[in-house]
């Protein structure tokens, strides 16, 4: 395998950890497991290593955005229903000036009226919703592709 270019933290958010049997309808049967192992995958191809972080937690995701500042050169974030709540999360993205892209399994704007706001989308790079898991997988690559036009600097590890 050549060289790693980039880290990627991807960042999943509340309940995501029941893939697989909440809500098949709306989020499939795709497991978080297999959309970090596909995330591996993609990682590879893309020169690209992948740190993935789940927490029904507001706070440790706040940490985690925090320590990215000194692991990653980018951040890949499904926010769960912190999309729509969490001020925190969108000021810790603002705050440590590393590109994010937001991801959604659904379609937030398909969704019921409260999905349809985002606070995280004024601070990510991008937005990507309604693929199912290939949203992470399209984030990844946009990501990427992103910080090969704009070289990041370099994480202080």
């Amino acid at each position: 395998m050549s060289e790693l270019r980039y880290s990627v933290l991807v960042l999943h958010g509340p309940n995501l950890n029941l893939l697989g049997r909440r809500e098949p309808e709306v989020y499939g049967s795709v497991t978080l497991e297999d959309i970090n192992r596909g995330l591996e995958q993609e990682g590879q191809s893309l020169q690209s290593q992948i740190t993935a972080i789940q927490s029904n937690h507001e706070g440790a995701l706040v940490d985690a955005i925090h320590a990215a500042c000194d692991q990653h050169h980018g951040i890949l974030i499904n926010p769960g229903a912190y999309t729509h709540t969490s001020i925190a999360i969108r000021d810790a993205i603002a705050g440590v000036a590393i590109p994010a892209v937001e991801v959604h399994l659904s379609n937030i704007y398909k969704r019921e009226a409260f999905r349809h706001h985002s606070y995280i989308a004024p601070v990510a790079i991008g937005q990507i919703s309604g693929f199912g898991a290939e949203s992470y997988r399209l984030g990844l690559r946009a990501l990427v592709h992103h910080l090969s036009q704009h070289p990041p600097r370099s994480p202080k590890n």
